[in-house]
């Protein structure tokens, strides 16, 4: 931690660098859900063959996992693209979850539950990217505010070199990123949800809503 690198400007590099080569890269791209994913695929899709993986066993509760999963097939079919995007539905494995929080549960969001919870759901994604034979792997997670991208790039090269794939550096939200995916939601009609997905999220964005008073 603390290395202030700009992995936006590396993943600038990487793209001038691979659109050189005659092959257009594959990309297995990690998605927490489709509003977050909008912006990351109009962008990434210029330059990647993307396999989008929605793998997010820490959703609560199942009809949301499932409403997600709608959102995100809709947005993938709905999207213009230069390239064709795939999608995988991961399993809805929620005891994965639930062992990491353990004895966390009323942790706030932001600290080590959430970088296990990214821990596990990049580890899937690494695996996966690996067992396609695919050229890279990230998750459209820092495109969030509230969501580390060191972290999240420090645990995605941290796997990638344990699986032998590599991580994307990334940091959606530069670029007005975060900008952007909103517009793309309001356009699609995408549902956006209040919370980040977890039961320990949602209550506390109860309690924050209570405290204000709505």
């Amino acid at each position: 931690m603390g290395t202030n690198r700009n992995y936006q400007k590396e993943l600038d590099n990487l793209i001038d660098k691979q659109q050189k080569e005659a092959e257009v890269p594959t990309l297995l791209l990690h998605s927490c859900c489709a509003p977050c994913s909008s912006y990351v695929l109009e962008y990434l899709s210029q330059f990647f063959k993307i396999t989008v993986f929605y793998y997010n066993p820490n959703i609560w509760p199942e009809a949301e996992f499932h409403k997600r999963v709608h959102e995100q097939e809709q947005l993938i079919a709905d999207l213009p693209t230069q390239y064709e995007v795939k999608f995988i539905a991961g399993n809805y494995d929620t005891e994965r979850f639930y062992a990491i929080a353990k004895g966390r549960e009323m942790m706030r969001e932001g600290g080590e539950r959430c970088f296990d919870c990214f821990r596990l759901r990049l580890e899937e994604s690494a695996i996966l990217a690996h067992d396609l034979g695919l050229d890279y792997f990230c998750t459209t997670l820092s495109i969030s505010p509230l969501k580390n991208a060191e972290k999240l790039n420090e645990i995605g090269e941290e796997l990638g070199k344990r699986y032998g794939i590599k991580y994307l550096p990334s940091d959606f939200k530069k670029k007005n990123g975060y900008l952007r995916s909103t517009q793309l939601s309001k356009q699609y009609g995408l549902y956006r949800q209040e919370y980040c997905g977890c039961i320990y999220s949602k209550a506390q964005r109860d309690r924050e809503l209570a405290a204000k008073g709505r």
